[in-house]
């Protein structure tokens, strides 16, 4: 096992020099998308907007009917609109932070700071890609749809998994901006990993003017990134995952999101937080 140097090296950072800030942003909506999720749009600055796919803000949640929450809460940015200025979260209710920004109304002030945290690469000469992701894990990915949008050259197809269809969220989203979506249920008797494998295999193989998917993105399930780590592997294919996990500081002062990566057959340790959440898939050790 390798332990982390004092001060490990961050990837690619002179590559990601991301402008960082903290602001009092207004609430433009805060609604229900289902019965567990809602989404937040605020009002953003420039710096706010220029978030990249798979970058988080640390939000500072509002005092609720109890006491404050002592931790701001990491959450991916699910959108980003520079046109209008708006950043727009996709979160569900889960603990006194999140019940707090349930509460908030159209015209309050959040505290946020960002954007923090490595996003997704697309590399050039990808031509067919592959979103995986259950649960949470589809707002994660959802701000790659913009990304592949612009790029006319790459196609785009998304496995969604949830308990439920009603789960199934950013089809509509994803769907607008060329995405084929394929969705798989735990009630309908879809969701199972062989299930999953099979449909992944078919797109790996491509044909039918379909060009096989050369790059697979992942997040929210530890079975679904084995899988994806198992069939990029076998195809020699790009691939990367975006980690969950408990931050407090959020920008790598506190080391309290380090997790395991299995690198060239070592274990090291990395910062989730600053050297993340996004990371190569075929290194990240499941939980």
């Amino acid at each position: 096992m390798t332990l982390m140097p004092t001060q490990p090296e961050i990837p690619n950072a002179s590559d990601r020099q991301f402008a960082v800030a903290e602001r009092e942003c207004a609430v433009i909506s805060n609604d229900a998308v289902n019965a567990e999720y809602r989404m937040l749009v605020l009002s953003a600055p420039p710096v706010f907007t220029a978030a990249q796919p798979g970058q988080f803000f640390h939000l500072l949640c509002p005092r609720g009917g109890g006491e404050a929450p002592f931790f701001r809460r990491p959450m991916s940015v699910y959108r980003v609109d520079p046109d209008k200025g708006e950043v727009a979260f996709l979160y569900k209710v889960t603990g006194a932070g999140t019940e707090s920004m349930a509460a908030l109304r159209p015209g309050d002030g959040f505290n946020i700071l960002g954007p923090l945290g490595i996003g997704f690469d697309l590399p050039d000469g990808i031509r067919h890609v592959l979103l995986l992701a259950r649960g949470v894990g589809l707002a994660t990915l959802a701000p790659l749809a913009q990304v592949v949008a612009a790029r006319p050259d790459v196609r785009a197809t998304a496995i969604f998994s949830a308990r439920k269809p009603e789960f199934l969220m950013s089809v509509d989203y994803m769907a607008a901006h060329g995405v084929d979506v394929v969705g798989v249920t735990d009630s309908e008797g879809t969701s199972a990993v062989d299930r999953v494998e099979s449909l992944m295999r078919d797109l790996l193989a491509g044909g039918n003017g379909v060009p096989p998917v050369d790059a697979i993105y992942t997040c929210g399930s530890n079975r679904l990134m084995r899988l994806a780590q198992k069939l990029a592997a076998e195809r020699g294919i790009f691939g990367q995952v975006a980690m969950e996990q408990q931050m407090a500081c959020g920008l790598g002062m506190c080391f309290c999101c380090v997790r395991d990566f299995n690198v060239g057959g070592d274990i090291v340790h990395r910062r989730v937080c600053c050297e993340g959440p996004v990371f190569d898939l075929q290194e990240a050790v499941s939980w």
